[in-house]
């Protein structure tokens, strides 16, 4: 969890404060907490101007590795590292970004940790909560950006409760009241190992109706969908197939209009995948109803089911050859701090990139994600510019 003890702040100065910064303490602070490395960033712009200008006559290995279709801005406690500033730890390295917060917020409960605060869901006992606020702060950070930055990013919308009816109508006011800025939603979870039972209210669920009101409200704006649903059980059934599986077949097939993608296919640091994960993937992919949807590669626990033998990125590989067209690469990185820390889960995966042919490699890393994000831009800023002419 890097950058979990940093107190960065990712909100922008108030008008007042923007017009008069001198005008009073507040301001001070405000100016203070928000300091970034406008020299790093300004030299990095430049870069990477450079690059897109340069475009297919650029010398190999002069672009990006990688387009990240999985990374989050903040943590558990909404603390993390500015766009600025992830500008500047990624480098060239990374093209573009789908960049989200965490919508839920771990509750400090002093009667039962006391003093120690708590950063991350496994790090107390406490529950967790939606928190809708992170939309702005996301939404904020990228129009502090220059235009060439914000091309870099994809921005999701997270802070909404997967199990209220209104929560289509949370997206929509965010899209309102931020146009030109979102590309879709998510990473939202509906069935993860312990992060489930831990939030407050209802139990999100793939049954309730009221997923199947915002995926229909995705649809029709044209929202791309970056979905998190556990594959199974932290602890297995031994039932023919893994628990949740079904309904979640269900949930894609309901919606053929949703560009889905799946979080790291279902699997987690407590859901293995079972013997006949990749089968049930191929099966999965190979049916025209789910032409929709998606899968990323993303977060280290996850690569380690992927790499750790000759077997393993053998099948993997050799699925993802027969669907090159529906895989997606994802750090799943939290507010990293350093360089290291933000591409240790792309280097978890080299052993499966040497295995992938060139043209499979490229579509991964590079073109699916165009594809999908060009496409629910392109849709988004059409329904945005309708909805605003009313």
């Amino acid at each position: 969890m890097g950058g979990a003890n940093r107190r960065v702040s990712l909100y922008s100065p108030g008008p007042q404060c923007r017009e008069n910064p001198a005008d009073s303490e507040v301001c001070a602070w405000e100016a203070e907490s928000l300091k970034v490395p406008v020299a790093a960033v300004a030299v990095l712009a430049f870069a990477w101007t450079a690059v897109l200008a340069a475009g297919a006559e650029e010398p190999e290995g002069k672009g990006p590795s990688f387009h990240d279709v999985h990374f989050h801005l903040t943590n558990y406690v909404q603390r993390g590292i500015t766009l600025s500033e992830f500008l500047e730890t990624a480098g060239n390295e990374v093209g573009r970004t789908a960049v989200f917060g965490i919508p839920l917020q771990q509750k400090w409960d002093y009667f039962e940790s006391g003093e120690r605060a708590p950063d991350y869901y496994l790090h107390s006992d406490a529950a967790l909560y939606y928190y809708s606020f992170v939309d702005a702060v996301i939404a904020e950070q990228y129009r502090s950006l220059s235009a060439v930055e914000q091309a870099r990013f994809d921005p999701m919308i997270t802070g909404f409760n997967p199990t209220d009816m209104y929560a289509a109508d949370h997206i929509s006011r965010v899209l309102e009241t931020y146009p030109g800025v979102f590309s879709g939603i998510g990473e939202f979870s509906i069935h993860k190992e312990f992060v489930t039972s831990k939030i407050v209210g209802h139990t999100a669920s793939l049954h309730n109706p009221a997923l199947d009101s915002l995926l229909d409200f995705a649809g029709e704006v044209g929202l791309a969908v970056i979905l998190h649903n556990d594959i199974d059980t932290v602890l297995p059934t031994g039932a023919s197939e893994p628990v949740h599986f079904e309904a979640l077949r269900e949930v894609f097939r309901a919606h053929p209009d949703v560009a889905f993608i799946w979080a790291h296919t279902g699997l987690g640091r407590f859901v293995a995948p079972a013997v006949d994960h990749v089968e049930l993937l191929d099966r999965l992919l190979s049916d025209d109803a789910f032409s929709h949807l998606h899968c990323d590669l993303s977060w280290d626990e996850v690569a380690k089911y992927v790499v750790q033998n000759d077997a393993a990125l053998g099948a993997w590989s050799e699925l993802i050859e027969r669907h090159p067209d529906r895989f997606l690469f994802g750090t799943d990185s939290v507010a990293p701090e350093s360089r290291e820390d933000y591409l240790k889960t792309w280097r978890a995966y080299e052993p499966l990139w040497e295995r992938l042919s060139e043209d499979t490699r490229h579509a991964i890393t590079i073109g699916n994600y165009e594809r999908i994000f060009d496409e629910a831009n392109r849709k988004v800023r059409a329904w945005e510019a309708k909805e605003l002419a009313k």
